[in-house]
């Protein structure tokens, strides 16, 4: 963090959705852009956001960086290895706080690509935070100071909420939970829709039925205060239609088939951590 201004320089190392939100987020909230710097090779994607938010905008990594205090590290997880290893010599001198969007890469990978000992926070955000409803998972290193830490969780915090993880090792989790987690209510919501059109509704309006029923309970679940369990109590009557429908689910495993997807997603994490191993 810039000392002197109290507002940190943030550089972006990638253009894509994830880092396009994040710009998007952090100028909506007031954010400098003079002082949000973004590096991408592709000349559309620098020349939209510079249109969009109003932000520095380079072709390298080399410039976006220079005299930043945050680096973003939103690159493929395929790619991480490489753009850190080039800016290596430069992370040594200045020791920027690197936050890494990449799944499946440890803060010690990261680290030791970036020269070693570096600060690094590790942040798995999922899509909505597109919309500024993302929830994303932190972790921090041991050289990432206190007011770091706080700097970096307001950054994330501009697109959705955020949760501190104190053990890396869940981080994979995390994907498993949330990271991967709009797929899984995606599908749910082509499911009810096609039962839906089953049963003979046009498949359009059993489409909007489902999708907004998801949203609708979603918000129930974010705003009324209470949990999943009592909500679901709440609105199931006693031999009612709910009941009836509820029941399908546990006979048909529903829980233990969600159990496996999420730890599914979870080791595959895992898998592409041992992948970018030496």
């Amino acid at each position: 963090m810039n000392e002197r201004t109290g507002s940190p320089v943030v550089a972006f190392i990638g253009g894509g959705n994830m880092a396009s939100s994040l710009v998007g987020g952090m100028v909506a909230r007031g954010g400098d852009p003079s002082r949000i710097r973004v590096a991408d090779r592709n000349a559309p994607n620098r020349e939209r956001l510079c249109a969009s938010f109003g932000v520095q905008c380079f072709a390298t990594p080399e410039e976006a960086v220079d005299g930043a205090d945050f680096w973003v590290l939103a690159v493929k997880p395929q790619g991480m290895r490489l753009v850190c290893n080039d800016l290596a010599p430069l992370a040594q001198q200045v020791r920027p706080v690197a936050v890494s969007v990449a799944a499946g890469i440890t803060s010690r990978q990261v680290a030791d690509w970036l020269g070693g000992a570096v600060p690094v926070v590790r942040a798995m955000p999922n899509t909505p935070s597109l919309l500024g409803a993302g929830m994303t998972g932190l972790y921090a290193n041991e050289h990432v100071e206190e007011h770091q830490r706080a700097q970096a969780g307001e950054l994330l915090a501009a697109v959705g909420e955020v949760e501190w993880i104190a053990d890396e090792a869940l981080m994979d989790a995390v994907t498993g939970v949330s990271g991967s987690g709009p797929a899984y209510l995606f599908l749910m919501a082509e499911a009810m829709a096609d039962a839906g059109a089953a049963q003979g509704l046009p498949r359009d309006v059993a489409a909007r039925l489902a999708n907004q029923t998801i949203l609708g309970a979603a918000r129930m679940l974010v705003e009324s205060g209470e949990d999943a369990a009592t909500l679901r109590r709440r609105v199931t009557s006693p031999g009612g239609t709910t009941q009836a429908g509820l029941e399908a689910f546990e006979e048909g495993g529903l829980r233990a088939l969600v159990e496996r997807a999420v730890g599914a997603a979870t080791r595959r994490g895992a898998e592409l951590s041992a992948a970018n191993e030496d």
